[in-house]
């Protein structure tokens, strides 16, 4: 038997493993798509965020997006950061007023949404780079320190209004705090 004969199939044999477990570890990350940023906790997701842009320079914009939690516990959200924003405070609309809201929590195997009329972020003072047609990043940072960070899809004013206007949301009161 030649020298090349004899190492033929021990090197075909391991390529032939390596190729298979090269397959094997494709199917797990298949598996495993993540759903949320790498830090955060198991079940939580970020989904349908969009930041809506003030018509009017200087004004705040308006960020709307949904948390899921599919974990066995409640979590609550203590804070939200945008990128280009430079305040943020989280809000409730209710009896046409909206006024900051200090946390939210979600249950467990719930589904919060922050949308126009309800709870909602407002951003204030916005870097002149935020442009309808873009995105930006946010991060919602619960009280146990977790964060999930998710892509916000920047909206002019009017666009996905569901119907409201901006004479409508200019004439709603802020409360107190601005």
């Amino acid at each position: 038997m030649t020298l090349a004969r004899r190492f033929a199939l021990p090197v075909a044999a391991s390529f032939a493993l390596l190729g298979l477990s090269a397959c094997g570890g494709a199917k797990d990350e298949e598996k495993a798509a993540p759903t949320a940023a790498p830090e955060a906790k198991p079940g939580l997701a970020i989904s349908e965020g969009t930041m809506t842009l003030p018509a009017v320079s200087g004004n705040p914009a308006g960020a709307f997006f949904t948390v899921e939690n599919n974990g066995d516990a409640s979590v609550s959200i203590a804070a939200i950061a945008i990128d280009g924003v430079g305040k943020t405070e989280i809000h409730e609309t209710k009896g046409g007023q909206m006024k900051p809201v200090d946390r939210v929590d979600v249950a467990a195997k719930s589904v919060v949404k922050f949308e126009r009329g309800g709870l909602h972020v407002m951003g204030f003072d916005l870097d002149s780079k935020l442009k309808a047609g873009g995105t930006t990043e946010m991060t919602v940072t619960f009280s146990d320190g977790d964060k999930v960070s998710a892509p916000l899809k920047l909206e002019a004013m009017g666009a996905g209004m569901g119907g409201m206007s901006g004479d409508e949301m200019a004439g709603m009161d802020h409360g107190s705090g601005h």
